[in-house]
Parts: C-alpha cells; structure tokens; sequence
C-alpha cells in the first residue's frame, strides 16, 4: 500500500516572505576573458586541455559542438564551413565573449582563416577570432622560430597540403612526420608515449628550431615542459598554441611557464 502524505495546510502562516532580496552583480565567471570553443563532434581531447590552461581566475571557456565526418579528408573538412556560423551562435548568445576559437586544424586550412572568421562574425561581430592555424603562425612569431619540424596523425593528401600552407605562411618544413591514422576517434587514443617519443625524433635535427604537432585531438599539454627540457626546443600543438593565442588575444598576458616557452611570451 502506497501512503499517502499529508499536503500543508493551505493557510499555513509564512515566518518570512521576501518577495526582491537586494542583489549586485560582478563580472561573473569571465571577468577577465570570456572565450568561446567550437569543438568537433568527434574530438575528445581540446576541452580537457583547454581547462588545464585556463584554470585561471576571471577566465571561462564555453563551447559548442560543430558536425564534422570522423574520417578526415579535404572533403569532409570544407562541408564543416556550412556549420560554423550556427555553432558560434549557440554559445551564450545576448552574452559579451572576448574570442571565439574553431578548434580544427586542417579544418581552418581548407576553409581558410579568413573565411573561419567571416562565418564566425555573422553572429559575433567584430569579435577576435582564432584557429589552431591562426594560432601556430603567431605562436611562431612570438617564439621567433622559423623553420620547424611538423607532426600530424592525418593521411598524406592532407600532411602535403598543410607543409605547403606553412610554408606559404612564411614558415620553413624542413622535417615532418605523421602516424597516417583518417580516423579521428583513434587518433584522440594515440598514447602520449609514442607522442613523446616522435616529438623527439623530429625535433632533434639541427635544421628544426622549433616543434608544431598538429591536431586538436592529440594530447601534449601535459608535457610540454618536458619536452623542450630535453630537446632544448620550443615545441608547441593545435591545442597549446591556440589556448594561448586565446588568453593573449583577450588581453590575459600571464606568464605560465608550466607550460613552455611559448606561453612566457605574449603577442609580436
């Protein structure tokens, strides 16, 4: 048998009944830089490592999700343009955001900074935009580095075509690698074991003064600091560098040296 409790009496006197408790408002959990994410339906990795930057006070990541083909190819990559205005138009819309960040590499290579940030300022206009891409290009003219050694986990087509966008950016490929993996749901699983061990190998030739690994899904926060310990290089990813192009482009200028040199430096 189901009992049956006893609803209060409906003239059940109030003790206290404040109708406009007095209230103030701050800057809420962005105080300093309220910074906006379109993430990959398929990436597991920028979010968490993307937090692990952040944990700052006065900054605050919010994101959203964009549809995107778990194998990458050039093709599924450009059909990701038709998506971008609607992502960035769900995260906190009415709400002041300092930068808003797409967070594909060869994504923003095959559509095009320009054209990321175009599809991005139809809902947010005249707000600071960012890529991966984007990010790598100013990291390296902060770092003052050159020519560089590339890792990415896509397949050739795409490796060819990123080395030729560098290069066309100013930079020199002097070196690069890749684990040759389409699928993006293994490639956020590649150890950061065998990460390490090929940011090393590509990095220690003389020809390379610095190192990029490119993909959001792959994991090198966390080990930044190591690395360039021991190749004596700066080594930055999709990931490292756009975080901190994020925190400089909405005027955050703390050093972190926790991880790496690149986020000693602020914008050149």
């Amino acid at each position: 048998m189901t009992e049956t409790l006893n609803a209060p009496a409906c003239d059940e006197q109030l003790v206290l009944d404040r109708r406009q408790m007095p209230f103030e408002l701050d800057g809420g959990l962005g105080a300093r830089a309220a910074i906006g994410l379109i993430v990959l339906a398929s990436d597991q990795t920028v979010e968490y490592e993307f937090r692990r930057i952040f944990d700052l006070p006065g900054v605050a990541l919010y994101e959203s999700r964009i549809h995107n083909a778990n194998e990458i190819t050039p093709e599924t990559l450009k059909a990701m343009e038709a998506g971008l205005t609607g992502a960035a138009g769900v995260i906190l819309p009415g709400v002041e955001l300092d930068v808003m960040a797409y967070g594909c590499t060869s994504g923003a290579m095959t559509i095009g900074d320009e054209t990321v940030a175009e599809r991005i300022h139809e809902v947010r206009p005249g707000i600071a935009t960012s890529s991966p891409m984007a990010a790598a290009f100013a990291a390296f003219k902060a770092l003052g580095c050159r020519r560089i050694a590339l890792l990415t986990p896509y397949i050739d087509e795409i490796n060819r075509a990123m080395r030729a966008h560098l290069q066309a950016g100013g930079l020199s490929v002097p070196v690069m690698g890749s684990f040759n993996e389409g699928d993006d749901r293994k490639v956020a699983r590649i150890s950061p074991a065998s990460l390490r061990q090929a940011v090393l190998e590509l990095g220690r030739p003389d020809a390379v003064e610095a190192v990029f690994v490119s993909c959001t899904a792959l994991r090198l926060v966390d080990d930044v600091e190591t690395l360039e310990a021991e190749l004596g290089k700066p080594v930055t990813s999709s990931n490292h560098a756009m975080a901190w192009h994020c925190l400089r482009l909405a005027g955050v200028d703390d050093p972190l040296p926790q991880f790496g040199q690149l986020f000693t430096r602020g914008l050149a």
